[in-house]
């Protein structure tokens, strides 16, 4: 077993300054004292050893922090104590936590290291689970973010509400992560699907965080995660990153949107910020490498990004859209989405996926948005692969885009025309820059800054 840290030299590694919180008056069940409600033999006798080992009357501490000079609501796991496992005055102390974020309007994060929920107290234990669930959906519905640090282990109900349920999911290297813990999995279970790198490949958390590194990603996750005091004003619209003069025809427009030599989303990113964090997966074990989404800060304000990167988008990427335009409605930061796709995913493994659901899923997180949405096209806009992100009425096109219902080859061959004649098509389907703002789908074309 690797070395681990207590509960409170967790705390330490990461905040400037905590002030624990008293404990809440417990719970008392008929039964609980002594050997608690189940009248598990030895059970008193097992709490007193693990108190007099690590100091701790409980298996976590919660109070109020401050990391990177942001305030904060902390709870932290002391795994010695009872394996970090989930019992009634456990769920006393989270609920606690969670209310105190809720009327301090402070997001919350939580340090997990847990096995579960605790045997000896059996439902009472199990049912702490919902406890904490309806804690989070409070907070939730309140607004402030949930961030989880995964520690090692993080299994059973703790994984499945603090941290899963959390709207940021980092973990520690070679953090032991999943639902079933080492020793109830069946013995031929693939181990790297317990790791934090297996969780991150099935895009179930959104990066893994050298502990060195964990102060300062934590420290600008709560500040890109900072809900503005005022309404969110809409993301500046991107300048264009290339000089090209807008295309003759249609099929000029389709060229350039796919010439290699193009900017591609990275660059925009890299242009428009000071500092990104990305998010990735869609929490349903897939993720699309073709799809960049997170947070970043842009002179002092925070906003959301969802990006495509000119390849087809994928379900995964569909669902991870959706997510971050949610949580950024949430929390009342605007969003800028940049559209470069030739279209969904349309291939088998896509439809297993749920491609129709996962884009109506997008479709209709634009829709909800309750914050301002910016687009820029800035390559190809492939049908309603592409129109999923695009922001009704504040959609921008660059000069080496275009948007159209249908790729002018597929749309000729549709019409039982020589392939020859799709460049014809591409005309017939005003898919130009210029086009789409004359047909009032743009608001404007681009140009790059200082032109």
């Amino acid at each position: 077993m690797r070395d681990r840290l207590t509960a409170r030299e967790a705390i330490a590694a990461l905040t400037d300054a905590f002030e624990e919180a008293p404990a809440p008056g417990d719970t008392v069940e008929p039964g609980y004292d002594g050997d608690g409600p189940l009248a598990w033999t030895g059970y008193a006798d097992s709490r007193a050893r693990a108190a007099a080992r690590t100091g701790e009357d409980e298996s976590v501490v919660h109070g109020l922090a401050s990391v990177g000079g942001r305030r904060c609501v902390l709870v932290s796991f002391e795994f010695g104590f009872l394996g970090g496992s989930l019992g009634q005055r456990t769920g006393d102390r989270l609920e606690a936590a969670y209310e105190a974020a809720r009327t301090r309007a402070l997001p919350l994060v939580s340090l997990i290291a847990t096995g579960g929920s605790r045997m000896q107290e059996g439902m009472v234990a199990l049912t702490q689970l919902q406890r904490v669930a309806r804690a989070s959906a409070r907070l939730r519905a309140a607004g402030p973010a949930q961030l989880a640090v995964l520690r090692d282990p993080t299994t059973g109900g703790g994984w499945a509400t603090l941290g899963a349920g959390a709207d940021v999911i980092l973990a520690l290297p070679g953090a032991q992560v999943g639902f079933a813990g080492s020793r109830v999995r069946p013995p031929d279970a693939d181990p790297h699907a317990y790791t934090a790198e297996g969780q991150l490949a099935a895009g179930q958390i959104d990066a893994v965080v050298p502990p060195g590194e964990l102060p300062g990603t934590v420290a600008h996750w709560l500040r890109a995660l900072h809900a503005p005091a005022s309404p969110a004003l809409p993301a500046p619209v991107p300048d264009a990153l290339s000089a090209t003069g807008l295309p003759g025809s249609g099929w000029d427009a389709v060229r350039q949107a796919r010439s290699p030599a193009r900017p591609r989303a990275e660059a925009y990113l890299d242009a428009y910020f000071d500092h990104r964090l990305p998010l990735g997966g869609d929490r349903c074990g897939g993720t699309d490498p073709g799809l960049l989404c997170g947070f970043g800060r842009r002179e002092g304000r925070s906003i959301a990004y969802v990006a495509q990167c000119g390849t087809a988008t994928r379900p995964a990427g569909y669902r991870a859209a959706a997510r971050v335009i949610r949580l950024a409605g949430r929390l009342g930061v605007p969003v800028l989405t940049l559209i470069d796709t030739p279209g969904a995913a349309n291939d088998a493994e896509a439809e297993r996926a749920g491609a129709g659901a996962a884009i109506a899923d997008a479709f209709a997180a634009m829709a909800e948005a309750r914050v301002p949405v910016t687009t820029l096209v800035i390559g190809e806009g492939g049908s309603g692969g592409a129109l999923a992100l695009a922001a009704p009425g504040n959609t921008h096109v660059t000069r080496d885009s275009y948007f159209s219902v249908i790729a002018p080859e597929l749309a000729a061959a549709i019409l039982k025309r020589a392939p020859q004649e799709a460049r014809a098509t591409a005309d017939q389907l005003r898919l130009r820059p210029q086009d789409l703002v004359e047909l009032g789908f743009a608001r404007s074309v681009v140009g790059p800054a200082r032109e």
